[in-house]
């Protein structure tokens, strides 16, 4: 998913994410990748059965913990919530905007390139799961 905003209106590679978001408390983290994945995406995600990619640590110190499951999802008909951003930066005025402007499918290479480049080790990892491994820690 590519993140809205004018912040992000004209960045791509390494811009890209997975849905993500902070655990309300006491959530239990699948319960919080379900909920997030319902509100950026505009459907809850598909019924199966779950792998835990583990946790991550992005640059700026925030632990993401990401979840595979086979499923269909309409990449054109994502509708995300919206949130109140700072625009300009600095200037005290709020605009609301989508947390979400657009959602696309890409091969793990291609997906490499676009995505938050500390999340490329969910998608290392995802693709051991599809070779037949098991991720690693």
């Amino acid at each position: 998913m590519h993140p809205g905003g004018p912040f992000w209106a004209r960045r791509d590679a390494g811009a890209w994410s997975i849905p993500k978001g902070e655990y309300e408390p006491g959530e239990e983290p699948l319960a919080a990748a379900r909920r997030e994945f319902t509100e950026e995406l505009g459907t809850p995600p598909p019924d199966g059965p779950v792998q835990d990619l583990f946790e991550i640590r992005q640059r700026g110190g925030k632990v993401v913990r990401a979840f595979a499951l086979e499923g269909d999802l309409d990449a054109g008909a994502v509708t995300s919530n919206t949130c109140e951003v700072e625009w300009p930066p600095r200037s005290g005025r709020m605009i609301e905007v989508p947390e979400v402007d657009r959602a696309e499918w890409f091969n793990l290479e291609e997906a490499a390139k676009r995505i938050n480049p500390a999340q490329v080790a969910l998608l290392e990892r995802l693709a051991e799961l599809l070779a037949g491994g098991r991720p690693a820690d």
